[in-house]
């Protein structure tokens, strides 16, 4: 039985290969969701990838993980350092979660250092770049395989 993870990108991550190259390179969003969706597949789960510029959205894509997701990955891009709303959807969840950041967001602005979300995640992934997705998608992968939150 195929195991359904979700991959949930947060604001302007759709500018990605347009928006400082230098921090997130050239690859695409469209690209990165290939690429996922073949490790996925290799891995034997389903995969469903979602990006939203509005808070909201966000929480809801969290909410609706709760009825038929085994995982959740999440970059929420700004939202990490600003948003309590999602935080509490994280919290809520009864599923495995990872963060997941393409940037180090710890060698970037101070503003960014705190991450609002990384408290209720079960842990994080940052600074890999694009490759940080394939990451996520082993670590998840291990985490429902072994029956972990």
């Amino acid at each position: 039985m195929s195991k359904k993870i979700l991959i949930i990108n947060g604001p302007n991550l759709n500018l990605l290969g347009e928006r400082e190259q230098s921090q997130y390179g050239t690859i695409t969003l469209d690209k990165i969701k290939e690429n996922c969706l073949k490790k996925t597949q290799e891995l034997g789960l389903v995969l469903d990838f979602k990006q939203s510029n509005i808070e909201g959205e966000v929480v809801n894509f969290i909410q609706d993980a709760r009825k038929d997701c085994a995982g959740l990955i999440i970059n929420a891009a700004g939202f990490t350092h600003t948003s309590v709303s999602i935080r509490d959807a994280l919290n809520i969840l009864k599923i495995p979660t990872i963060e997941l950041h393409i940037s180090n967001i710890y060698k970037r602005e101070e503003f960014r250092h705190k991450s609002l979300i990384s408290g209720v995640v079960k842990g994080g992934i940052y600074g890999f770049g694009d490759n940080g997705y394939i990451l996520a998608i082993n670590a998840i992968h291990e985490l429902i395989k072994n029956g972990n939150r």
